[in-house]
C-alpha cells in the first residue's frame, strides 16, 4: 500500500501523468527513513533533511512535521513487516513542459514502504569491496534530488566488478560514496570528511560521530586527502539502509590487514544498542556504552 496525493492505495493503482515535472525534469527530491520495530528512525532528522532539500530547489513543504508523522505512520501500519523502509518523493507537480517554475501548481507527493533487509553476516564478518572513481556530480550534493543519474552511473562502475560501491574523489580529496557517507581510520583514529555542498549530510554519518564523542573515540572532522584512503587501516561506509559497514578491499587491493578492524566492529555493536534503545521507545537514547 502505497500514498499518492492524499490517497492510499494498491501500487499497481498508482499512476502519475506524463507531464509531472519528476518524469520530465528530474524536479524533486526524495527521503529514505529506515524504520525499526514500526517506529521510524530519527525522524525528526530525517525531516530536517527533507527541508534542506526542498529549500535547495525552492519547493514549498507540503505538510507540517506532525502532517508528515501521521501520514508516515498510515503508511507503515498499511505495511507487513516490523523493519520497514519509507521512500518519500516530492515533485513540483504536473504542468506543461517549460524549464520555468509553473505557479499555483500543487506538487507531487508519492511514499512507499519496502522491506528493510540487514546487512549479511558474511559481509560483517568479511567487509565488502569497493572501487574509487572521480567524483563529476553537480555541486549541491547536499540536496537529495531525485535526479540522480550520475549517481547511477557511478555506482553501476561498482557493479560492473560484483563491488558493494564507488568511493568518490574531487581534487582529491574524499567527498562521500555513490549511495553512502564514507569514513577512514589512520592511527587510530576515526576520521570524517566535513559536511558540505559536495556530500549528502548523512543521518548514520551524525549517529557515528555521536557514539565516538559519547564514547571517547578519538575522531577528527576534516578533509581527508585520496593518499590518505589507499593507506587507510580501516574503511567504513555508513547509509539509512545499510547502516555501518565494513569495507576491506579497495580497487583490488586490501584495506589494512584485509579484515574488519576494531574502529568498525566498537561502532557496529554502538549502533546496534542505539537502535534497540529507539525500538523500545525511549525518547532520548542512549548513547554512552
Amino acid at each position: 500500500m502505497i500514498y499518492l496525493n492524499g490517497k492510499f492505495m494498491p501500487i499497481e493503482e498508482a499512476f502519475i501523468p506524463v507531464l509531472d515535472r519528476g518524469f520530465i525534469f528530474g524536479d524533486g527530491v526524495y527521503e529514505v527513513i529506515p524504520v525499526y520495530s514500526r517506529k521510524p528512525f530519527r525522524l525528526t532528522e530525517h525531516l530536517m533533511r527533507l527541508q534542506h532539500s526542498l529549500d535547495g530547489i525552492r519547493l514549498k513543504n507540503p505538510f507540517s512535521n506532525e502532517e508528515w508523522r501521521n501520514i508516515l505512520e498510515q503508511v507503515i501500519t498499511n505495511n507487513d513487516g516490523e523493519d520497514q523502509y519509507i521512500y518519500l518523493h516530492i515533485t513540483r507537480g504536473v504542468a506543461k513542459r517549460d524549464h520555468a517554475f509553473p505557479a499555483n501548481v500543487p506538487p507531487t507527493v508519492f511514499i512507499m514502504s519496502n522491506p528493510l533487509l540487514q546487512p549479511s553476516e558474511e559481509l560483517l564478518k568479511n567487509g565488502a569491496s569497493a572501487v574509487t572513481a572521480n567524483d563529476n556530480r553537480w555541486v549541491r550534493c547536499d540536496v537529495k534530488a531525485i535526479s540522480l543519474l550520475p549517481n547511477i552511473l557511478l555506482r553501476q562502475l561498482a557493479v560492473d566488478v560484483q563491488a558493494l560501491e564507488t568511493i568518490l574523489i574531487r581534487n582529491g580529496f574524499l567527498t562521500e560514496g555513490s549511495a553512502s557517507n564514507i569514513f577512514i581510520v589512520k592511527n587510530k583514529m576515526l576520521l570524517a570528511p566535513p559536511k558540505s555542498n559536495l556530500m549528502l549530510p548523512g543521518i548514520t554519518y551524525d549517529v557515528v560521530l555521536e557514539l565516538a564523542a559519547a564514547n571517547q573515540i578519538p575522531h577528527e572532522i576534516r578533509e581527508i586527502y585520496e593518499t590518505e584512503i589507499r593507506i587507510a587501516d580501516e574503511i567504513l561506509l555508513t547509509s539509512s539502509t545499510k547502516e555501518i559497514m565494513p569495507i576491506t578491499l579497495l580497487d583490488n587491493k586490501p584495506v589494512g590487514d584485509g579484515k574488519p578492524g576494531e574502529f568498525f566492529r566498537q561502532l557496529h555493536a554502538l549502533y546496534q544498542e542505539y537502535k534497540t534503545t529507539h525500538m523500545r521507545g525511549h525518547t532520548t537514547a542512549r548513547l554512552t556504552s
